[in-house]
């Protein structure tokens, strides 16, 4: 194992200024509450608007990061040295078609981002319609967000976030000579655009004051964009909106939903001046989404997965274009509990599901006409699954993607009537990989309600079970979101210097189905925390790996994760990494202002209005649970212009932990000035944040 000592320097100390407030007959003190900028929302479009006193804050924790990191340089070379080796620098995607022409995207070698390319279909020769390496020059940052041809071939929507804090600007290329129309539209949510069918036109969503996506916009080619036509709003603070196109083509969807309520709105894309259809009515708790069929069984009609009547892990519905409303609804594909519905791709004559059972994914094919359905099927014991619904209507062949954690990415093009299936592309490992060198498998840790917590593990062939591995153990566990079992490269750093990666599959996310979700939000939110401690005991007394050897890992709302265990089992890890962590989770739900607060409460609860979800948040938020007691070394990293997760967050916990912990492990925390939520942009430039963070998880999991 790499020896590496953090050097002591000069520890930054964030100034005591004591605030309290009552709530619910409790005092809450908050003594850091001064790091948070009263004009965020100036700082989010432009970060020089920052307090110069929270900023210089800022900085000196900069500065102590570099410094006690220092001695972790070469080994970060190294691993970034590695990791880019494990690159194909010229990649590209496998061509969509639609069409006349294939859509693809790549890049050149040594490119940061991607070139968006087409060809005609059947031809070589191809057109580079954006390159956004030359958008991206002299940049700090640059993130291109979605791309999205007219339907007449002729112009190109692509939309791109030069700070990090996810406010877009839509632009619109033509493609007969290259150069951008006057058109642009500003503050868009960046998702991709929505074409009409006579491309007169585009659909968009874009960001209220408080940065949420709550308005529809029809932009004119050619109109300056004060001039766009606001198709829809939505008042309700606690909802987000958002905008998809039907695989027919016919309609826009506009989704409206918060964690746990849905409604969908369709738009008709002959119509240049169509103004939303409502088809499903928000009802608590009832999530739904819409795909459209021009004629099936003689009728035009929508499939609608719902999870509503009791059907937690969702069925699938037909209903009549006409008349839309429940009461017509026909049962395509039954609710089966523990099998969750994870998304549908409707096509002219086949409906294709993603669901999944006991943690595993699988697709099943239905052909329209006879009801008929196979699966396609997979014999790894873990592994992750992805449909790629592509352009086409009217197509008896489907894309998937494939992987395990020893397995590249490898793309499939899959004939639905013969039930064969091509291989189109494997992800290349430049510097060479042989997945027989590698072991995966599930486990399934007991957690302390006598649930049963799935793991997925990767190692190196050979590896023995003694205790004497150390461990990267990542979970989530949030929104019902599932961790695939999926291959990464970078992953192998760690692996082929004799750790253990882990993925614990905890409840809040959704890989059991929803009911797992559920099992792991709101008042039930302390099982995500508690299965994710059952994991690593249960690494620890199989022996994969020991207490004091386990590295955990999370980001975001497993940032939260992070905070939460640290407080309840903090000897059990030997280093913990926190990105972009979610830990001032009392105060966030507090402040309705904040960009993602009402729409979180269906996730987490709303402290202002319910008592006992104050006490609940209370009892588990990282930072108000900070204790006088030892903690393990912690690598904390963010970025400034982050609008989900506030930098004030975690600048706020890592003061607080280090006025208060009783330990001298290192508390490093990093803080990129010129990012948002996502890390740096490039891809190269992102590889550099996952070899510092491997270089600690190295450094800190070595030491028993």
């Amino acid at each position: 194992m790499t020896d590496v000592s953090f050097l002591p320097a000069s520890v930054p100390s964030a100034e005591r200024r004591p605030h309290t407030q009552i709530l619910h007959g409790i005092t809450l003190a908050d003594d850091y509450a001064w790091l948070r900028a009263e004009n965020w929302q100036e700082v989010l479009r432009d970060p020089e608007k920052l307090d110069p006193l929270i900023r210089a804050y800022l900085e000196a924790e900069n500065a102590y990061a570099q410094a006690a990191l220092a001695p972790t340089e070469a080994l970060q070379e190294t691993l970034l040295a590695e990791m880019k080796g494990r690159i194909k620098e010229d990649d590209a995607s496998v061509p969509d078609r639609d069409g006349p022409f294939e859509y693809f995207s790549r890049y050149r070698t040594g490119g940061q981002h991607p070139m968006i390319c087409r060809r005609a279909t059947g031809a070589d020769e191809e057109s580079v319609l954006l390159d956004a390496d030359a958008l991206a020059e002299g940049l700090p940052f640059f993130h291109l967000g979605g791309v999205e041809h007219s339907p007449d071939h002729r112009r190109l929507a692509w939309s791109a976030d030069l700070s990090g804090a996810e406010f877009f600007t839509v632009r619109v290329r033509d493609l007969d000579t290259g150069q951008d129309l006057p058109d642009a539209v500003e503050e868009s949510s960046g998702g991709a655009v929505v074409w009409a069918a006579d491309a007169s036109a585009f659909y968009y969503t874009r960001l209220d004051a408080n940065h949420r996506p709550s308005r529809v916009f029809r932009h004119r080619i050619g109109q300056p964009s004060d001039a766009d036509e606001l198709v829809y709003e939505e008042s309700d603070p606690a909802f987000f909106v958002a905008l998809g196109r039907s695989q027919s083509g016919r309609f826009a969807e506009i989704s409206v939903s918060d964690h746990e309520t849905g409604e969908s709105h369709l738009i008709d894309l002959a119509d240049p001046s169509a103004a939303p259809r409502l088809i499903v009515a928000r009802e608590k708790g009832v999530l739904v989404d819409v795909e459209h069929h021009p004629s099936f069984n003689g009728e035009a009609g929508l499939v609608v997965r719902t999870n509503g009547e009791g059907c937690e892990d969702f069925r699938l519905v037909w209903a009549p274009l006409a008349d839309p409303r429940r009461e017509n609804w026909r049962e395509l594909v039954p609710h089966r509990p523990g099998v969750y519905i994870v998304a549908q791709a409707l096509f002219a004559d086949w409906l294709i599901r993603l669901e999944r059972e006991d943690g595993l994914p699988r697709i099943v094919a239905r052909r329209l006409e006879t009801g008929e359905e196979h699966t396609i099927s997979f014999a790894e014991e873990a592994y992750a699954l992805g449909i790629d619904a592509g352009y086409m209507f009217a197509t008896d062949t489907r894309r998937f993607s494939y992987s395990s954690m020893t397995t590249p990415t490898e793309v499939w093009d899959y004939d639905l009537k013969a039930r064969t299936r091509v291989l189109r592309k494997r992800q290349e490992i430049p510097s060479g990989h042989d997945p027989s060198h590698y072991v995966t498998r599930r486990l399934h840790a007991k957690a302390a309600d006598g649930e049963t917590v799935p793991i997925s593990i990767l190692y190196r062939k050979g590896l023995e079970a003694d205790g004497h591995a150390p461990c990267l153990l990542y979970g989530y566990g949030s929104y019902g979101i599932s961790i695939p079992a999926a291959f990464s490269a970078n992953r192998l750093s760690l692996v082929d210097r004799g750790f253990v990666y882990a993925i614990a599959h905890i409840r809040g996310g959704a890989d059991k189905g929803r009911r797992w979700y559920r099992e792991g939000k709101l008042a039930k939110k302390t099982n995500t925390f508690t299965d994710f401690i059952a994991a690593g005991e249960h690494l620890a007394r199989e022996g994969w790996t020991s207490r004091g050897r386990i590295v955990a890992h999370g980001g975001s709302a497993g940032g939260l994760l992070m905070g939460a265990v640290t407080n309840m089992q903090p000897d059990l890890f030997g280093g913990v990494i926190a990105e972009v962590p979610f830990v001032d989770a009392l105060n966030t739900m507090l402040d309705a202002s904040l960009p993602l607060t009402p729409p979180e409460w269906p996730e987490w609860g709303d402290p202002i209005n319910d008592a006992e979800a104050f006490r609940t948040i209370l009892g588990y938020s990282p930072y108000d649970n900070v204790a006088p007691k030892d903690y393990p070394p912690m690598l904390v990293m963010t970025g400034l212009s982050d609008p989900r997760v506030l930098y004030w967050e975690p600048a706020k916990w890592v003061a607080k932990l280090r006025a208060t912990k009783t330990d001298s492990n290192p508390l490093i925390f990093r803080i990129n000035m010129d990012a948002g939520h996502a890390g740096a942009s490039g891809r190269f430039d992102r590889l550099k944040e996952v070899a510092l963070a491997y270089a600690f998880a190295i450094a800190k999991g070595g030491e028993a």
